[in-house]
């Protein structure tokens, strides 16, 4: 049986392995996923991931930032959109996560993007997460 929400696991995973200061940690391998931690990498959140194939099944090894006094860069990190009830944004309700501070990631039709791209792309969409 397959997973149900691939989003919310890759989110619960990188929170945890944040909360339990690990330098990595390994994700299913999907489009949105990729393109998900494209985002992040972008964004300063992550330090970087690489892809790996393993008995057929794709894993993408996220590797974590810590600043210098070992706290997490992510302090938090939650799913908005779920499989059960999804939200969309038209352009002019795209959100702002902590007056700025924080990052909306959305999947458009141009490609998933952050909060101010999608501003500046004069476009809405699906509300993935907030990551802050």
């Amino acid at each position: 049986m397959g997973m149900s929400d691939p989003i919310a696991d890759m989110l619960t995973r990188i929170r945890n392995a944040n909360q339990a200061k690990m330098k990595s940690v390994d994700v299913l391998l999907s489009k949105v996923n990729f393109n998900l931690a494209k985002v992040l990498k972008k964004t300063g959140y992550i330090s970087g991931f690489n892809v790996k194939r393993e008995n057929n099944k794709g894993m993408l090894r996220v590797y974590l930032k810590f600043t210098d006094s070992k706290e997490g860069v992510i302090s938090g990190i939650e799913r908005v959109s779920k499989p059960g009830r999804r939200i969309y944004v038209g352009t002019d309700k795209v959100p702002k996560v902590l007056n700025g501070y924080g990052v909306a990631i959305l999947s458009t039709s141009k490609g998933v993007v952050t909060d101010k791209e999608a501003r500046e792309m004069n476009t809405g969409g699906e509300i993935i997460c907030k990551v802050w």
